[in-house]
Parts: C-alpha cells; sequence; structure tokens
C-alpha cells in the first residue's frame, strides 16, 4: 500500500496482528461498522469489543497476500492466518471503507474461496 490512504488501514493491520486494541480501535471513525464471521458490530463499543475478543481468543501469525486499491476510500487487504483456531490456516480478505477523514468507517471480513 503506498497511499496517504492508506495509512489508517496499515496501522490498523500491524496493531491488530501485534494484539494493540488501544491503536487498533482508534483507527476507526466515530461510527464503525465491522462484518465479521457473520456477525456485525455497530458502534466504538462494539467494535472495541470484537477487537479485544479477537486479539485473545486465538494465538495466530499474519502473512500479508495481497492489497488491493479500488479507490481512495475503498481497500481489500488479503492476509493468511495460521494459528490454533479450528482448520489452523485461513486466507481472509479485508474490505475497508474509509470516511473523508481516512477512518475505517467499515470492515468487512470473508475467508478467500
Amino acid at each position: 500500500m503506498s497511499t496517504r490512504s492508506s495509512i489508517r488501514v496499515r496501522t490498523y493491520l500491524g496493531a491488530h496482528a501485534h494484539h494493540d486494541v488501544p491503536t487498533a480501535a482508534d483507527c476507526f471513525a466515530p461510527a464503525p461498522v465491522v462484518v465479521d464471521d457473520g456477525r456485525t458490530h455497530r458502534g466504538r463499543d462494539a467494535v472495541r469489543a470484537w477487537l479485544d475478543r479477537t486479539s485473545t481468543e486465538y494465538t495466530y501469525t499474519t502473512t500479508p497476500l495481497a492489497a488491493v486499491p479500488h479507490d481512495h476510500r475503498h481497500w481489500t487487504v488479503t492476509q493468511r492466518l495460521e494459528g490454533d483456531f479450528p482448520g489452523g490456516t485461513i486466507d481472509l480478505a479485508h474490505a475497508f471503507a474509509l470516511d473523508d477523514g481516512g477512518r475505517i468507517a467499515q470492515l468487512t471480513i470473508t475467508p478467500c474461496r
């Protein structure tokens, strides 16, 4: 990722990979929506609780596979996760939508097929 609009996305991904919940949470807009594992988390408190849970539920490493800018506000980042969760390895697509200030307004995480 190389454009200025990708700064929050990179910061979020790095913070989440290092289980740095405060930094990851600061990357989100005031009224974010996160869709992950079939559940929708709306608002900063719900997203913070999701970050807390996903940072401690399993031990895993991430490997970036691709980062595709669709425009200055929309990115899809694909990562491989390997860890102690069921299945052990999964590739996930993270679809980001940023607000006018570059904060993450929406994040949808889905398995790659």
